[in-house]
């Protein structure tokens, strides 16, 4: 009795989309709709202070609009959750842009 060939029938399976930014840093933040500039600065700007984050941020040097709680310049500060995602995907579309110059 011959054997059964398996099919070779390829079957396109759809893409899954990237995981929405906005609700990936909801998880991260806890649902919080503003992240302090501290949090921000640990986890995406490292290498600067809070303090120099904030003054790179309000000399236009990054584009990342800064939510002040008050109007005091002594209050709280910090970013917008859906600021801070639009920035997260500016910057991924950027690094894929680089990558396709790179590699044709």
């Amino acid at each position: 009795m011959p054997r059964a060939r398996a099919s070779t029938t390829v079957i396109p399976v759809a893409r899954p989309e990237p995981m929405n930014t906005a609700f990936l840093l909801l998880a991260q933040y806890g649902g919080a709709a503003v992240i302090p500039i501290e949090a921000v600065c640990r986890d995406y700007f490292s290498h600067l202070t809070p303090e120099k984050l904030v003054r790179k941020i309000s000399a236009g040097e990054i584009a990342l609009p800064l939510v002040r709680i008050e109007a005091s310049q002594k209050s709280a500060k910090g970013v917008h959750l859906n600021d801070l995602a639009r920035w997260v995907d500016d910057r991924a579309e950027a690094a894929r842009k680089e990558c396709r110059q790179l590699c044709g």
